[in-house]
């Protein structure tokens, strides 16, 4: 009979009375030392198309995944979650916007969306109050489930200081709107922040 590691992880290896059959021992072995250490795959679909079957993923285990350069970590509700915070992703931007300094982008930190960076019209124009500006679009692997409202930084004129960006669960829309009822000036409201804006997947 097959004896258990030392450490209570249940690694076998054969006992000096087994009936010799290296190949069997190794693959034992090999199958038990493998699912506790970290598993490299090229990307998430590789790993999927591999474990499979027997070799289900089972809570606990941790992988690293070369394509999204990251390490996620199996939990007991049947998910993978992110572990090492991901690369930095450029937004999305539409048409008629451009970034204004700070690199506009996204990356996912243990399950929260982080963004950075100031987003600007290209030609120069303001954002006139009161009006929805739609200015990137997120990827639908980090929308929220619900509606996300955050008050955020403008460029500061005729006395507003301050926007309201929204994101679109079903779209990943982004949008600023400023508040209306102020007549910009020549030299306000063309810039929008996102630093500091957060939000959980």
């Amino acid at each position: 009979m097959p004896k258990a590691d030392s450490y209570g992880q249940n690694v076998q290896y054969p006992a000096l009375g087994d009936s010799p059959n290296i190949e069997a021992a190794l693959q034992t072995l090999v199958n038990g030392v493998v699912p506790r250490s970290v598993m490299r795959f090229e990307n998430a679909n590789v790993r999927a198309a591999i474990m499979v079957g027997a070799y289900a993923p089972k809570p606990g285990m941790i992988t690293y995944l070369t394509a999204e350069d990251r390490y996620d970590a199996r939990m007991s509700d049947g998910t993978w979650q992110a572990i090492t915070p991901s690369v930095w992703k450029p937004l999305s931007l539409k048409s008629g916007f451009s970034v204004q300094s700070g690199s506009p982008g996204y990356r996912v930190v243990n399950g929260i969306v982080h963004l950075r960076g100031r987003i600007r019209r290209t030609n120069g124009g303001q954002f006139s109050t009161g009006t929805d500006w739609i200015f990137a679009t997120l990827p639908e692997s980090v929308r929220p489930e619900t509606a996300q409202y955050w008050v955020t930084p403008v460029e500061m004129g005729a006395g507003i200081y301050y926007g309201r960006t929204e994101l679109s669960p079903t779209t990943g829309e982004l949008l600023i709107v400023t508040p209306p009822g102020a007549t910009s000036t020549s030299n306000g409201l063309k810039w929008t922040g996102l630093d500091g804006i957060s939000y959980g997947i």
